[in-house]
């Protein structure tokens, strides 16, 4: 007789590190759909279709740590929007290139930003998790400012300098210490942005300081900034750099790394942020309309191999 599913979850946690917590609760989601937000296509794209687009590394990152997904388009109701709020399980804001007070993007981050915030608050437990742009756009959101300031940090790999607050972090506390050690030593985190938050302005804005707890930072040589940060009492989770860039995008230039560590590290954060939202209960109302919904439906565009992102998603 084949030992019950439970077991044999458990035996693969202990294998491979994985805290205990995502296999063994009765109380988690083991089939959690995240939303990743659309934002407007990039300009001169010749592939484009329509008005917006998700890259398909993000969809991948995600499923590759057990999730679903289920792109969130521009230029829909508010009324559409909370709809799909009560529907999955947590959010993804992903890198980009938009204006993040102007644009349909930061729109519907701040729609999707508030309804997280009021959930929360109600003990209706609902993870954001934003990469490069997306960290951007949630600093924007919570300060109700603009505080960001160029860097030289368009395309290089870094190592991360953690803070004494990453060691009691709820984002690190379950990666293996040899990976850990990677992150601090080896130069295997991809920096596509030029824009950053520094620790000066974060220092000097009050409302950053009580909202957010700075895990990394790294420095371009002339301005330190905040490149890991979670939040002190909400699950919102932000990185700077891109994780999901070393297993599914392959374009050749500085900052791309494929090495093994880089990739556990890709792994580590979807696993982490996947089992943060296995920790929500929302639900579509019926298996069709949640068919409906899925990332399945759309077809992913093959940008070629010196394009910004080897596929994209594209959405009218």
């Amino acid at each position: 007789m084949s030992p019950p599913f439970a077991v044999l979850a458990v035996l693969a946690a202990c294998l491979c590190g994985v805290p205990l917590l995502v296999v063994c609760s009765d109380h988690l989601n083991y089939r959690p759909i995240i939303g990743i937000l659309a934002q407007e296509n990039i300009v001169g794209d010749p592939h484009a279709r329509g008005s917006s687009y998700i890259a398909a590394s993000y969809v991948k990152y995600l499923e590759s740590a057990g999730a679903r997904v289920v792109p969130i388009r521009i230029h829909q109701t508010d009324e559409e929007y909370e709809k799909i709020f009560n529907s999955i399980n947590g959010l993804l804001l992903p890198g980009g290139d938009v204006d993040l007070e102007t644009s349909q993007f930061s729109r519907l981050s701040k729609i999707f930003y508030d309804l997280a915030i009021k959930a929360n608050d109600a003990s209706d437990y609902f993870p954001i998790w934003g990469t490069c742009q997306g960290l951007q756009q949630m600093t924007v959101l919570t300060s109700n400012k603009n505080l960001l300031t160029l860097t030289d940090t368009k395309a290089v790999a870094l190592p991360l300098t953690f803070t004494p607050a990453s060691q009691n972090s709820r984002l690190f506390k379950a990666f293996p210490g040899s990976l850990l050690q990677s992150l601090s030593e080896d130069n295997i985190t991809s920096n596509f942005h030029s824009w950053s938050l520094s620790l000066q302005n974060y220092s000097r804005n009050a409302k950053l300081k009580r909202f957010y707890k700075i895990l990394t930072t790294n420095t371009d040589g002339r301005r330190e900034f905040i490149s890991t940060m979670e939040a002190y009492h909400y699950p919102f989770y932000a990185v700077q750099w891109h994780p999901e860039k070393s297993p599914f995008e392959w374009v050749d230039k500085p900052g791309m790394v494929h090495s093994a560590a880089s990739v556990r590290a890709s792994f580590y954060t979807a696993l982490f942020f996947v089992s943060e939202a296995m920790k929500n209960r929302h639900k579509f109302s019926s298996a069709s309309e949640e068919e409906r919904a899925l990332i399945y439906n759309y077809s992913p565009v093959f940008t070629g191999l010196d394009g910004i992102f080897v596929q994209n998603y594209y959405f009218d």
